[in-house]
């Protein structure tokens, strides 16, 4: 099951307006970037973020998922609890890195 337009717009919409929000449909699901930087992933109406330390504690008591097959462990974040989420986001918008361009491939002829 692909997640929804729906849900994705209340996740999104979950998050306050000081930071710059987008979502792109990834995949068949979604990735939402925050401040340009890919902070969530949306699966099967489900929000994963990535396990890190800084957020560790914060998560202590969160479940665990894969996104995807293929992917490695997640957190699912409870979306409807707007306040924890923004704490959550807070953090991982600061500890996530701007991702790398992509190098634009030659054109011969």
């Amino acid at each position: 099951m692909a997640t929804t337009v729906d849900f994705i717009e209340f996740a999104v919409g979950q998050i306050e307006p000081r930071f710059e929000r987008r979502y792109r449909k990834m995949f068949g699901d979604y990735m939402v970037y925050i401040n340009e930087k890919p902070i969530l992933s949306v699966c099967d109406n489900t929000v994963f973020v990535k396990i890190v330390p800084e957020i560790a504690e914060q998560m202590a008591a969160a479940e665990k998922g894969y996104p995807y097959v293929g992917a490695r462990e997640h957190y699912v974040l409870d979306i409807k609890n707007a306040e924890f989420v923004n704490a959550v986001v807070s953090v991982l918008e600061k500890v996530t890195p701007l991702p790398k361009p992509k190098k634009r491939k030659k054109v011969t002829q």
